[in-house]
């Protein structure tokens, strides 16, 4: 089986190092926000070109932390997409605040700036633009008009590790950037693990104060906060990842040229990258009409696949109950249509391939049956 992602391949590549890192931490006997962590805030924040990194527990949680850091609660909203992993929506609503979900754009599937200015009320105290499957958004008109507005913008950018915009990484571009280091994201933790990165100085500083029980430097509690702390085993694989992480991003976008010519004659809508922008491919999702059918086709031929996402947010239960009925009709055409073929950097030019003849297979399959029943 082609597995759809495999964090363990890339565990396997830089084993050496990482078995390394993690012993120099057992031996150390720091093992909460020691050295490592504070390493790997600098590395990170020099990385993404900021002044600033937090390392918190989760991507939710730096969305979360990041929220509240602003003053963001009951009773405000929180514009973003439904077009999302549920973690965007989820910690929009652990702040207290309402999410307000808009539209997508059809090529790219990243927030459509055109919809956000009437989107704005008095109570709109963020936007929350998110960078998906590692496509950046359109970000120059999002900037514009949150400061004609006055409302800060927070970076979604946990399948965006890497991917620049205008010659800008993602992250450093709004008020602040959200990382989630999941061990499937480009850059990868063997556990959950997250950060925030920023150029705010007062942000940082209210950031690293809820991520730790609202402590000051004397471990007075100075306002609120709780336990979301980046701890020293995942910062210092993550120092290792961070080496490799422009490397791996080069592959995945070798990988996805390698299926754009494979694919490019067959009945499937690819994904585009946005002028004047770095794409890091985090996932490869092409668009077809019987996608099932498709994924069905593939997983008997030993590939796995995945959706992102099979119900869009403003669709699910619990979040309808919220949000009431919507109609975003181009993300609730992506659910319907979205495929994610396999796609990490140890994949090889072979499986690449493979996975293609397969794709073209199932749609050399439909047009001899179509021809038949003729």
């Amino acid at each position: 089986m082609i597995p759809y992602a495999d964090p363990k391949a890339q565990y396997l590549s830089l084993k050496d190092s990482i078995d390394g890192a993690i012993a120099d931490v057992l031996k150390g006997g720091s093992y909460v926000l020691g050295t490592e962590v504070t390493n790997f805030e600098r590395q990170f924040s020099d990385y993404n070109g900021t002044s600033h990194a937090v390392g918190v527990g989760s991507g939710t949680e730096a969305l979360h932390i990041a929220l509240r850091a602003f003053g963001i609660g009951p009773g405000d909203e929180v514009i973003t997409v439904a077009h999302t992993a549920v973690a965007t929506a989820a910690a929009i609503l652990l702040s207290g605040a309402r999410p307000i979900f808009l539209d997508v754009e059809p090529a790219f599937l990243t927030i459509d700036p055109d919809l956000i200015e009437r989107a704005i009320t008095t109570k709109t105290k963020a936007i929350i633009p998110v960078h998906i499957y590692g496509q950046p958004c359109e970000m120059d008109p999002i900037m514009e008009i949150a400061r004609r507005k006055g409302v800060p913008v927070i970076e979604d950018c946990a399948q965006a590790h890497g991917a620049t915009y205008k010659g800008k990484r993602v992250g450093s571009i709004g008020d602040v950037g959200c990382f989630s280091f999941y061990p499937t994201k480009n850059l990868g933790a063997i556990g959950d693990a997250g950060a925030l990165v920023t150029n705010d100085d007062c942000l940082a500083e209210k950031s690293r104060n809820l991520r730790e029980y609202g402590w000051a430097k004397d471990r007075t509690a100075s306002g609120e906060g709780w336990n979301s702390r980046l701890d020293e085993l995942q910062a210092a694989i993550l120092r290792v990842k961070l080496t490799q992480l422009d490397i791996g991003n080069e592959h995945r976008r070798k990988h996805a040229q390698e299926y754009q010519e494979h694919l490019a004659a067959l009945p499937v809508e690819l994904p585009v990258e946005r002028k004047s922008t770095k794409h890091v491919f985090h996932i490869y999702s092409v668009r077809a009409e019987r996608r099932e059918a498709l994924r069905s086709h593939l997983y008997d031929r030993g590939i796995q696949t995945n959706v992102h996402y099979p119900i869009p947010i403003h669709r699910q239960t619990y979040y309808r109950s919220i949000v009431g009925e919507l109609s975003l009709p181009v993300t609730e055409h992506a659910a319907e249509t979205v495929l994610s073929l396999p796609m990490y950097p140890e994949l090889t030019v072979d499986q690449i391939r493979f996975v293609a003849q397969q794709v073209k297979s199932y749609y050399t399959d439909i047009s001899f049956t179509r021809r038949a029943e003729c």
